[in-house]
C-alpha cells in the first residue's frame, strides 16, 4: 500500500463547502469543529468500500429540544439508502443492513431506548451497532426453523448515526464522533427544516457526492492520513476515514479536520473519564514541581477540588486507603519518602509520570494549539485538477 498521498482527478472542497452550508442552515452546532465532522461523515458514507472501519456518528444531549433529532433529519437528505431507524425490530434492522441493493445508512433516533435505563430486550441491536463497526464484520443470531436452532451470520458493517438522551456505552463511544448537542440560545438561530423544501437542495449535494465518491473512494482506499498529536489507537480509527475524505477534498478541509479531530477526541477524554483517570488528571494538576508528595497534603488538597468527586465520595472525604486502591490498577503504590518534617508515606512523582504519559497524554491546550498552528493542508492535501463547484 502507497504510504504518500494519492493523486485524484479533482477537488470537492467547493461540495463539502455546500453541505457545510445545507447543514448549518437547520442545525444549531456547539461549535464549528462539530459542523465539520458532521460534513466529512456524510461524505465518508459515500465510500464504505474504502475503509477498513466506520466511525459512529453520536448526538446527545442531557435534555430533549436540543437539535439531535434535527440533525438527523437533515443527515438523512444527504447519505445513501438512509434508514430511519425509532422502534425498529431486530430482524428490520438485519434485514436492512444485509439488503442485495446496497449497505444502508442507519440513522437511529431515541438511542437511549436501546442502551439507556429503559432498555429492555435489545441485546441483538446492541451487538449489530457494536460488531458493525469494522469492515466484514457479521452479528450472529440463533434461528429456530420448525424444531432446528441454527445459527445465522448476518453482514453488519455499515454507516450509522445515533441520537439520544444521556450517554452510551463506552464499547459505542470509543468508535465514535460525539457531538454534544444543546438547546440553542437566544442568540442562535436556524431555519424551519420542512423536507419538502429541503428535499431539492438534498438531492442536489447527495447526487454530487455520489458522482464524486465514484471518482475518488477506490483511490482513498490506499491512501493513509497523517494523524496530529494526540490521535492514535482507537481515535485514528474514528477519523481516519474523515481525514482521508478531507485529504482528498483539499481546501481548508485537510486543516479544518485535524483540528476538530483533536478539539473532539479530547473532549470525548473530558467528558466522562473514569474515576481512575479523573483521579490521575487531578494528582496532575495539584502536584506542582516536588519529587515527593505527602499522601496527608495530597489528600487536603483533592478533597478541596470544589469541581471533582473526592470531598464526597459516597458519603465521606476521599482517605488513604482509597487512594492507594484507585491508584494502583496503574501501578501506583504510596511509599515512605522524608521531607522536612520527618519520614512519612507518600507518593514519587517518578511512579506517576509513566500513568499520566500513558493515560492522558499531553495537556490539551498543548495538543490544540499545536494543529492549530500546523500546516496540514500543503504536504497532505491530493493534487486538485479542477473544481467540482456545486451549483
Amino acid at each position: 500500500m502507497s504510504q504518500i498521498p494519492v493523486q485524484i482527478e479533482l477537488t470537492a472542497a467547493p461540495l463539502l463547502e455546500a453541505i457545510y452550508e445545507f447543514l448549518g442552515r437547520f442545525v444549531a452546532y456547539p461549535s464549528d469543529d462539530c459542523r465539520v465532522a458532521h460534513v466529512l461523515w456524510v461524505a465518508h458514507a459515500h465510500m464504505m468500500d474504502a475503509w477498513d472501519s466506520t466511525p459512529r456518528l453520536a448526538f446527545l444531549s442531557p435534555e430533549p429540544g436540543s437539535g439531535k433529532t434535527r440533525a438527523l433529519e437533515a443527515t438523512e437528505l444527504l447519505v445513501p439508502r438512509p434508514v430511519e431507524a425509532v422502534n425498529v425490530t431486530p430482524a428490520y434492522l438485519f434485514r436492512k443492513v444485509a439488503a442485495e441493493e446496497g449497505r444502508p445508512t442507519i440513522l437511529f433516533d431515541e438511542i437511549d431506548t436501546v442502551f439507556g435505563p429503559k432498555a429492555k430486550d435489545n441485546e441483538e441491536i446492541r451487538g449489530l451497532l457494536n460488531a458493525g463497526h469494522r469492515r466484514g464484520a457479521v452479528a450472529g443470531r440463533c434461528v429456530v426453523r420448525g424444531k432446528v436452532v441454527e445459527t445465522e451470520e448476518i453482514p453488519a458493517y455499515c454507516a450509522v448515526a445515533l441520537a439520544g438522551l444521556g450517554n452510551l456505552p463506552d464499547t459505542i463511544l470509543s468508535r465514535a464522533v460525539v457531538v454534544r448537542m444543546r438547546r440553542r440560545g437566544p442568540g442562535e438561530k436556524v431555519e424551519p427544516f420542512r423536507r419538502r423544501d429541503a428535499l431539492p437542495r438534498g438531492d442536489v449535494l447527495r447526487i454530487a457526492l455520489e458522482r464524486w465518491s465514484g471518482q475518488v473512494s477506490g483511490k482513498l482506499a490506499d491512501h493513509r492520513p497523517q494523524f496530529p498529536p494526540g490521535i492514535q489507537d482507537r481515535a485514528a480509527d474514528v477519523w481516519e476515514p474523515l481525514l482521508a475524505v478531507a485529504d482528498a477534498a483539499a481546501g481548508r478541509w485537510p486543516q479544518a479536520a485535524r483540528v476538530a479531530a483533536v478539539t473532539l477526541v479530547t473532549a470525548s477524554r473530558v467528558d466522562t473519564p473514569s474515576l481512575g483517570i479523573r483521579l490521575l488528571s487531578d494528582l496532575r494538576f495539584i502536584w506542582g514541581e516536588a519529587n515527593y508528595r505527602r499522601t496527608a497534603e495530597l489528600l487536603e488538597e483533592l478533597n478541596g477540588l470544589v469541581e471533582s468527586p473526592w470531598g464526597d465520595l459516597r458519603g465521606k472525604p476521599l482517605e488513604a486507603r482509597a487512594l492507594a486502591r484507585l491508584l494502583s490498577p496503574y501501578d501506583v503504590k504510596p511509599t515512605t519518602g522524608r521531607t522536612s518534617d520527618g519520614t512519612s508515606k507518600g507518593y514519587r512523582r517518578e511512579d506517576l509520570v509513566d500513568a499520566w504519559a500513558r493515560y492522558l497524554g499531553p495537556p490539551p491546550q498543548t495538543t490544540v494549539t499545536s494543529v492549530t498552528t500546523g500546516t496540514f493542508g500543503a504536504a497532505h492535501a491530493v493534487a486538485p485538477r479542477q473544481s467540482a463547484g456545486v451549483a
